[in-house]
């Protein structure tokens, strides 16, 4: 059981490392053709598969086409053919371990290339519309395992929302060239969604992060931050918890105490998820790094990774730290009922100057009513979009 959880620990990193290396890559690329080889190599190799490709649709001809199929060159098909044209229809992914025993595969795409298709798995790509847009499919899984398993689907689903909203991007311009500030705000949709890759693992906090980033920006606002560096926290706060791809599922999900031993490797989760980042060469992603390794320090120097006190905690973090803790107190976990909103507060009076910066806590409750407003809508608004 062990050795399977650090696999896991190990495939999440691994996955992560990929996705930061094909960041910059896309983010530079301003041609179409090459946007799509690029995102379909990235699918390829986080879901080790022989072949991955894009398949978009034409709905005038009634047909799907793609210009990204590994070694093959343009494919066009009708639009409701195959499995790509089945998730089309149905805009629902599939896993099939031998395409040959399903009567729903077309053989002619095997036909015009002489290949031999054996797993298959395709994932649909939904515009900004909710309406599908098109297809990624990775064909022949490499490896031990020969067929894809229900993590590769996974790895896979948070693949295709990048990649539709960049291919959505670039087909809202006449020229990739002029779609620079989509591109960008691309970038801004994966901070998320590697955010989403980390609490996915932990069961009652799914939409933690998200909630953690609206409360921190409204802190800084009020805190008199400029408005880009609110903004920058607001971008960066959804990654604070990154590391925790690297604590087990048994100590993460665990209702009770921790042990002794058990806390310190969930404390390492600040450090594994600074260094995560920090491989990056993106200003964005290595201010994250900031937040990752500070927002468990307290303001007395009793806290973790490094025990930094006072002002030699990074202001982010400082008002990262009282977002997580609003949060976290404010909200329903496996090992305890949501706090009342008063005893919330009275929890930060009473932690003033200690696991808080006393003019933070000073803020937080002036604009007490508004900033907890702003966490209701948070939560109302996530829980409303997870039905």
């Amino acid at each position: 059981m062990e050795n399977m959880s650090d696999n896991i620990v190990m495939e999440n990193k691994r996955v992560l490392d990929l996705l930061f290396s094909y960041m910059p890559k896309i983010a530079a690329e301003r041609k179409m053709d090459n946007l799509l080889v690029l995102m379909a190599d990235m699918g390829r190799s986080i879901v080790m598969a022989d072949r991955c490709s894009l398949w978009l649709t034409d709905e005038e001809h009634g047909e799907l086409w793609t210009k990204v199929a590994h070694g093959v060159s343009q494919l066009r098909i009708p639009i409701a053919a195959g499995f790509v044209g089945w998730s089309v229809k149905n805009g629902e992914p599939l896993l099939i371990d031998d395409a040959y025993l399903d009567p729903r595969f077309d053989h002619r795409s095997d036909e015009k290339t002489h290949y031999r298709t054996t797993s298959v798995m395709t994932v649909p790509l939904f515009d900004s519309q909710g309406k599908v847009m098109g297809v990624f499919q990775a064909i022949n899984k490499q490896g031990d395992q020969k067929i894809f398993s229900s993590q590769d689907l996974e790895r896979l689903s948070l693949t295709a929302v990048y990649s539709a909203k960049t291919v959505e991007s670039a087909r809202l311009t006449s020229a990739v060239e002029d779609s620079k500030d989509e591109l960008e705000a691309t970038q801004e949709e994966l901070i998320h969604i590697l955010g989403d890759v980390s609490e996915s693992r932990s069961r009652e906090t799914g939409d933690h992060i998200q909630r953690v980033a609206e409360i921190s920006y409204k802190l800084a606002q009020y805190y008199g931050l400029p408005e880009m560096e609110a903004q920058r926290i607001k971008l960066a706060a959804p990654m604070h918890d990154l590391g925790k791809v690297g604590i087990p599922d048994a100590i993460l999900n665990k209702p009770g105490r921790f042990t002794d031993d058990e806390y310190e490797v969930m404390k390492s989760h600040a450090i594994k998820g600074e260094e995560i980042l920090l491989k990056s060469k993106r200003d964005l992603l290595k201010f994250s790094a900031l937040l990752a390794g500070s927002h468990h320090e307290r303001w007395d120097g009793k806290g973790y990774p490094r025990g930094l006190k006072g002002e030699e905690i990074p202001l982010a973090g400082r008002i990262c730290a009282v977002a997580d803790v609003l949060d976290a107190l404010s909200s329903p976990r496996c090992y305890k009922p949501a706090w009342p909103e008063e005893k919330v507060k009275e929890e930060f009076i009473k932690q003033r100057g200690f696991q808080f910066q006393p003019e933070l806590v000073d803020v937080l409750v002036e604009h007490w009513d508004d900033i907890f407003e702003c966490f209701r809508q948070a939560r109302a608004k996530f829980e409303a979009a997870a039905v």
